[in-house]
């Protein structure tokens, strides 16, 4: 005779029947960026994780807008990936920017509290988002995590034009300036929900591209 707790594992699907659904497929290629941001930022090659972490976000919206526009899929499908989502928003916009910022600061030890307030931000704003979601006005309290990567990437452009003490000096700010407003009560619009600017992120992440990797020549 069949228990309900056998039943229940027959219908309960595998871990690993997840990754055929493609918005979970986007959600790990953002993680893939990331790790090589990551990997980069370690080995001192900037440029290169600054393409890794904008792709992290490009894939991040993708997502979203893949997720939006696919029909036939379940509640644990969508409960799954927003589950996904959230995990990898902690690596691509907490630990990969922490990362950044300790290497490019020669993993000094002034550097850990900054890295420690910047991933405890992230960690911090996810929670409060996945608790409370949207505010009434279906916008987000606090700066949205995508934005630091966003930011980063424009900033670390004066990296090459600035004095190297000068440029630790913003970047060491601008990682605790964006901290600041991620847990903030500013309330900022989902940005990745609107078509039009997923385009205006697909332009700018070609242009961004384009840019770091002819720095890298």
């Amino acid at each position: 005779m069949t228990t309900g707790i056998e039943e229940t594992q027959k219908l309960q699907p595998t871990i690993i029947s997840y990754v055929k659904d493609l918005p979970n497929v986007c959600s790990l290629a953002g993680l893939a960026c990331t790790i090589l941001a990551i990997y980069f930022s370690i080995i001192g090659v900037y440029y290169a994780a600054m393409i890794g972490m904008i792709w992290a976000v490009a894939f991040d919206w993708a997502d979203g807008l893949v997720a939006r526009r696919m029909k036939g899929r379940t509640g644990s499908d969508r409960i799954f990936g927003g589950q996904l989502d959230l995990l990898i928003d902690i690596v691509s916009y907490g630990v990969a920017p922490a990362i950044l910022l300790l290497s490019y600061g020669a993993f000094d030890p002034i550097f850990l509290p900054a890295a420690f307030i910047v991933l405890a931000a992230s960690a911090i704003r996810l929670s409060y988002f996945s608790t409370f979601g949207l505010s009434d006005e279906s916008k987000y309290t606090g700066l949205a995590l995508d934005n630091n990567n966003i930011l980063l990437v424009s900033i670390f452009l004066l990296e090459s034009v600035l004095p190297s003490e000068i440029f630790t000096v913003i970047l060491y700010v601008s990682a605790l300036g964006l901290a600041a407003l991620n847990v903030s009560q500013i309330k900022t619009p989902k940005f990745s929900g609107n078509p039009r600017n997923v385009f205006l992120l697909a332009f700018y992440t070609l242009g961004i591209t384009g840019i770091y990797a002819w720095k890298l020549l």
